[in-house]
């Protein structure tokens, strides 16, 4: 029962956001009673925790499942990104800028998970483009890392980069590309090139 609250609720809170989705509404999409979730959950607070940190624990194994395939890193961070989006809904709700918002201290915590996974990640993803020879090896690992993560954490925030004009989607495939023009060698850049017209098809 648990897991189904927990299920349900995600799906709620990505569709819809953390803040417009009350107990009642999960209560009814759920086809239970609001006892029966508080039994499980305390509050919506204790959900909106125990969803998130559900949901980064789901994706981020998925994540080491495609860095396990041993992909070439340009196609490893396309691959990623497209399992992402498709998990976070293209996150039309702002999933992690109202998690910021209204639930700060859930946000400090995810935040810091988020960099450890990442930070490992595009650290590995660095050092495998470096010594196949599609990133330059003149590129400083560590400071490419942190920027890495501060940008990802910058496209969604929805003050600086507003819905309206902005889809989630086009957001990530140009930051990736902005990211990947700044380190890659001509090698790099001609897989690079090939991803972003599929992507474009």
């Amino acid at each position: 029962m648990r897991e189904k609250i927990l299920l349900g609720a995600t799906d709620l809170f990505l569709t819809y956001g953390f803040k417009s989705v009350t107990m009642d509404d999960i209560a009814n999409a759920l086809g239970m009673s609001k006892k029966t979730i508080y039994q499980h959950f305390d509050n919506k607070t204790k959900l909106v925790e125990a969803t998130t940190l559900n949901l980064f624990e789901f994706i981020s194994h998925g994540i080491d499942h495609i860095c396990a395939l041993e992909k070439n890193p340009i196609e490893e961070i396309f691959s990623i990104k497209q399992f992402v989006m498709e998990h976070l809904k293209d996150e039309k709700s702002s999933p992690q800028y109202q998690l910021q918002k209204y639930y700060p201290g859930i946000y400090n915590s995810l935040k810091a998970k988020q960099f450890e996974v990442m930070k490992s990640c595009v650290t590995d993803n660095l050092n495998k483009g470096v010594q196949q020879q599609l990133y330059r090896n003149t590129i400083d690992v560590e400071f490419i890392a942190r920027i890495y993560f501060n940008g990802m954490l910058a496209i969604k925030d929805k003050d600086l980069f507003p819905l309206k004009k902005f889809s989630m989607n086009v957001l990530m495939s140009n930051y990736l590309e902005y990211h990947l023009r700044g380190i890659c060698t001509p090698k790099g850049l001609e897989i690079l090139k090939t991803f972003i017209t599929s992507n474009q098809s």
